[in-house]
């Protein structure tokens, strides 16, 4: 079941951010990075099997967002690229400040959720300051890596090249500061390295799968 919701999932995301990049334009993808930092971080809390192997949640709508910043270094260039991940690292600071503040609240006699709540959002503190330094350092790196390569390589040649080589290398770092920061004294060593290297491979195919995506996008481009 969660093999067939892991490809849904994928599609619906590719999708979206072709949808949202359709309508919207480049201030769609703005959208989709502040919605999809705010999302991965909900999602990371939850663990799951998945191909005989544990993950957690998170990695598909958060690989997304270097699609998104793929997108916007291709059309408009590297400078709105990283006008993008600075909106979605200010969106995670504020849900980050939002939720703490929130926990606080005394709850009344016909609450439902407070527990629940501090369940998830107990663990935010941690997990969105390992996100938003992972987050700023690996798309920031993203940004220029894709930028370097595209002026390297013909511009009109090697779209794929350059929208692979870039995330992918920026996916491995985020990966490793990521789990190394959130769960290190959570779990044992070995389930960190364990799940450095399941979190990466599926960024990996997830980056791999967003190819056909970015030419979708180049072509909506060129009908502009």
């Amino acid at each position: 079941m969660n093999e067939i919701l892991f490809i849904v999932s994928i599609l619906f995301n590719f999708i979206g951010i072709i949808i949202s990049y359709k309508i919207f334009r480049k201030t769609g993808l703005f959208v989709w990075v502040a919605i999809s930092t705010i999302i991965a971080n909900i999602e990371a809390t939850k663990c799951i099997d998945m191909f005989g192997i544990s993950v957690t949640l998170g990695n598909v709508i958060y690989s997304t967002i270097f699609l998104a910043t793929d997108i916007l270094s291709e059309m408009y260039g590297g400078k709105e690229a990283r006008r993008a991940v600075k909106i979605g690292f200010f969106s995670m600071l504020v849900f980050t400040v939002l939720t703490q503040i929130d926990l606080l609240f005394i709850p009344n006699s016909q609450d439902l959720v407070n527990d629940s709540m501090h369940i998830i959002f107990g663990f935010m503190p941690r997990f969105c300051f390992a996100s938003i330094l992972t987050y700023i350092i690996s798309n920031t790196l993203d940004t220029y890596l894709y930028d370097i390569i595209k002026n390297k390589l013909p511009q009109d040649k090697f779209l794929w090249v350059r929208n692979n080589c870039s995330t992918m290398i920026s996916q491995l770092i985020d990966s490793i500061l990521f789990t190394f920061i959130a769960f290190v004294g959570i779990y044992s060593w070995k389930v960190v390295i364990n799940l450095t290297i399941v979190t990466y491979t599926v960024k990996l195919i997830v980056a791999i799968l967003d190819t056909p995506f970015i030419y979708i996008a180049k072509k909506i481009e060129r009908k502009f």
